[in-house]
């Protein structure tokens, strides 16, 4: 049977510490400039509803250097769900590829993508979840911690498809994770509920970014409008008022506490440049390590890692 990877749950704790595992050797081997070419004569069909400049580069680049041939289709090439039934998509694309990346607006449309495709399909992001970015983030934590034990996150701003990834994520791995939002701007409300019954983390939900951030060992922000919703950012700006991350904030945290983004950061409005700037900040490394991470999925699915 096939592989997807649409949620971060879809995987067992297992599996998502050997795709890890599996990141940092891949990541060994390309840093190295090893000859490494195991997707020769395979091609990636990459699917875009939502730009991106890290997605594209990244699982484009990424396939590249294991020697395949990514194919980008833009939103006027495949709008799906609109100009192309997600579905029939699904079909003509598994006819010429070896596997298909979907960065799309609508979760459904990712699901009916999945359901009708012959090959493999990775969610590069919906405005549901972003799973591949909370791999990444997993790899690039363990990089400057030694070790993913006893985590605290803290995440503020909206409760987006960032979070509901590592909302998801708490059920396979043991963690704290604290969303700091607005009150008009929780998470998913199943989604929360399918963390907190999974019974291996805990989570919580805060509306005091400050009190949220004490002893965290990741203090994490996304932009407080995401692509599609940024005609809400003058609306936003009153609600998110005191959820910017700054100085004060990361000093809330552990002395060694880490800062991340999943960028575009807009500077000023969730953060400031004095952390984002900061040795605390590996926002960088981090946007790097989606294209390590992604090869690593890319091998899973293919059965080849």
């Amino acid at each position: 049977m096939k592989k997807d990877f649409l949620h971060i749950d879809d995987w067992s704790t297992d599996e998502i510490l050997g795709v890890l595992d599996l990141a940092t050797a891949v990541k060994t081997k390309l840093k190295s400039r090893e000859p490494f070419a195991p997707f020769k004569d395979r091609t990636l069909a990459m699917v875009f509803a939502k730009p991106s400049a890290r997605t594209r580069v990244s699982f484009e680049t990424g396939f590249s250097r294991m020697g395949g041939h990514a194919v980008y289709l833009g939103p006027s090439e495949v709008d799906v769900g609109n100009r192309e039934p997600a579905k029939d998509v699904a079909r003509v694309l598994s006819g010429y590829n070896d596997m298909i990346m979907a960065r799309l607006f609508d979760h459904a449309h990712l699901l009916e993508l999945a359901q009708f495709a012959t090959v493999p399909v990775i969610n590069g992001l919906t405005d549901y979840n972003h799973p591949c970015q909370i791999m990444a983030d997993l790899l690039t934590i363990k990089e400057h911690r030694r070790h993913l034990d006893q985590i605290k996150i803290t995440y503020v701003g909206d409760g987006n498809n960032i979070v509901h990834s590592w909302l998801r994520l708490a059920t396979r791995l043991p963690l704290h994770f604290v969303c700091a939002c607005p009150l008009n701007y929780p998470p998913d409300r199943s989604t929360l509920e399918l963390a907190r019954q999974g019974g291996l983390s805990k989570v919580d939900i805060s509306h005091d970014p400050l009190a949220a951030a004490k002893d965290a060992d990741v203090i994490y922000t996304d932009v407080w409008a995401s692509m599609g919703k940024k005609h809400e950012l003058a609306e936003r700006k009153r609600h998110f008022m005191g959820f910017t991350v700054t100085p004060e904030i990361m000093a809330a945290a552990k002395p060694d506490a880490l800062f991340m983004h999943c960028l575009p950061a807009q500077r000023g409005l969730e953060v400031v440049d004095e952390v984002i700037e900061s040795p605390a900040s590996i926002v960088f490394p981090q946007a790097e390590n989606r294209m390590h991470m992604q090869n690593a999925i890319m091998l899973k699915l293919a059965g080849l890692g």
